[in-house]
Formats: C-alpha cells, structure tokens, sequence
C-alpha cells in the first residue's frame, strides 16, 4: 500500500489548527478534530503552493502570543 500523504495525483485538503499550524490532508480521510479546511480540495502541489504562502511564521500561535511586549 501506498502512502495517501505521497500521492501526486490525490486530491487534497489543507488544514489549519488552533495554533495555526497547517496540514496537507487527503480529501478521502476524515478531517481530524481540531482543525478546519482552509483550501481545497485541490491538487497535491496547489495545496502545497498555498501553505507555503500563507503559512510564514512556524511558530505556535500561542508562542507568538507569549512572546509579545
């Protein structure tokens, strides 16, 4: 069996979670709880494309958060 996460042909979500952390998610899994579809489903690399647009600061949200003046 092949790896679903592996696929350049699958049609995927991209997730995003509480902490704004994002996910690329097969469109045939279930979305896991705590986190929410913000793009697709679409292919492999669009997906990819807009995590790495949207996705700039690695860091938790709650460490930015914590790290603030």
């Amino acid at each position: 069996m092949t790896n679903p996460f592996e696929n350049p042909e699958g049609r995927y979500f991209v997730l995003i979670n509480q902490e704004e952390q994002y996910s690329l998610w097969p469109e045939f899994t279930d979305i896991p709880r705590g986190w929410s579809v913000v793009f697709g489903q679409d292919h492999k690399q669009k997906c990819l494309d807009y995590i790495s647009e949207n996705w700039t600061d690695m860091r938790p949200k709650s460490h930015v958060v914590a790290m603030r003046p």
